[in-house]
């Protein structure tokens, strides 16, 4: 898994890093708030931990523009702070957990671990672009104007998935590969050509008037043609 930390203490930040790294987790960190939400908007992550008190732009406001470009990453709030109204201001504005310091690594690590199984608890069923619907435990596209439906390989189906939770964003090569073989590997670029045409063709059978769109030397993104 993938994790971007917000944390403007570097001391920190970088000890946060050393425990998920020993846990397997990936981990991008920005210490300030206009960085850290560059690249939330711009990458693919599986959690974001995010401190309040940023330089630039606070985490109440990297919260905000987050969820208003519709990235539904789960979000965990770090605070020196431990009054009610700011954790009240973070749920309600979309965070998934709270955490007050100073604390334990094993409650941080539990927190993700909780904040993770939900999305996918949440997610696990189905996602829509278009008139695409994803069913992820059938491995199944649909196309709801048609009714026709296909099949998905695994590779197809996690390489549709990610474009369809990153519809707001150009999805580069790099990412692609990170996401679905688990590393950046430039001799896995070919790959993701192979599987964009795969899924075209997948996309064109059942119908769908959404088109995988190729932004050159960015990556790919969907479009919905009118």
């Amino acid at each position: 898994m993938k994790v971007l930390l917000i944390e403007d203490e570097i001391g920190l930040a970088d000890a946060l890093k050393e425990v998920l790294t020993r846990e397997k987790y990936m981990v991008d960190i920005s210490h300030n708030g206009i960085d850290g939400l560059n690249h939330a908007l711009t990458g693919i992550y599986d959690a974001i931990i995010l401190d309040i008190m940023l330089p630039g732009m606070n985490g109440f406001e990297v919260l905000k523009e987050l969820r208003s470009a519709k990235i539904s990453t789960p979000i965990l709030m770090l605070t020196a702070k431990s009054e009610l109204e700011d954790k009240i201001q973070g749920l309600d504005g979309g965070a998934d957990d709270y955490l007050t310091k100073p604390f334990q690594t094993g409650e941080l690590l539990a927190r993700i671990r909780a904040i993770t199984r939900r999305q996918g608890e949440i997610t696990d069923g189905r996602i829509e672009y278009g008139d695409l619907e994803l069913k992820l435990k059938k491995s199944e596209l649909v196309c709801k104007s048609t009714g026709q439906s296909v099949r998905l390989g695994i590779k197809e189906l996690q390489l549709l998935e990610t474009l369809m939770r990153n519809q707001n964003q150009i999805v580069t090569k790099e990412q692609l590969v990170e996401k679905i073989w688990g590393f950046d590997n430039e001799s896995e670029y070919n790959n993701v050509e192979v599987y964009i045409s795969f899924v075209r063709k997948k996309i064109s059978f059942v119908g769908s008037n959404v088109k995988i769109k190729a932004a050159r030397g960015l990556g790919y993104s969907l479009e919905e043609e009118k």
